[in-house]
């Protein structure tokens, strides 16, 4: 990747993430005012009404916060159980995901080092770069890395991307581990959600 390449994908991400943030900033001000937080039944009501858009919305909101970390995942996981219902929230949640960090291992793939270092640190990057010496070792710690609960699950997809992992072998773990840690982030914080909630209707 030139000089000019990085430049552009550099001003491209902090653009993206600063519309992201700016969006959700209105977004909450807007559905504060028009009484949404008011009740969790109004906010049930008010995502009811939109249709398939809500769904798609959140979807979207999920890919980003995977490519492009401007929020903790394990927040927007939980609050798409407190907007959608345990089941719709779980399967919204899984497609989002699994979209954004299969984009994750392609973004790698395709742009290398330089892409990664405009996401994480390069002390991250070599931290998690150490333990793909080894192939066979590394495709080991990754599957059971996106199994637990608390490993940078975003950075590692961006690490197998610059590794030689199969693409097959890495869709399914994804595809078989996201549900494992989208379960258990979203029954450990929907509690912090709804305090949230109570905390708006005051």
């Amino acid at each position: 990747m030139g000089k000019t390449s990085e430049t552009t994908s550099r001003r491209l991400i902090n653009l993206t993430a600063l519309c992201s943030v700016v969006a959700i900033v209105f977004v909450t001000i807007y559905w504060y005012r028009i009484g949404v937080f008011h009740d969790l039944a109004s906010l049930h009501a008010y995502i009811n009404s939109t249709g398939l858009i809500g769904p798609l919305i959140f979807i979207l909101i999920q890919v980003v916060q995977v490519v492009i970390p401007i929020i903790p995942g394990g927040v927007s996981t939980a609050a798409g159980v407190i907007l959608f219902g345990p089941w719709q929230g779980f399967l919204y949640n899984y497609i989002g995901i699994v979209i954004g960090s299969f984009i994750n291992f392609f973004l790698a793939r395709n742009y290398g080092k330089p892409f990664i270092l405009h996401i994480v640190s390069e002390k991250v990057f070599d931290k998690y770069m150490a333990y793909a010496k080894n192939q066979q070792k590394f495709d080991t710690f990754f599957a059971i890395a996106i199994v637990a609960p608390v490993a940078p699950d975003d950075v590692l997809c961006l690490i197998a991307g610059l590794t030689h992992m199969k693409f097959k072998f890495f869709a399914w773990v994804i595809i078989l581990g996201k549900p494992i840690t989208i379960a258990v982030y979203s029954m450990s914080l929907v509690f912090g959600a709804h305090w949230l909630l109570h905390l708006f209707h005051r």
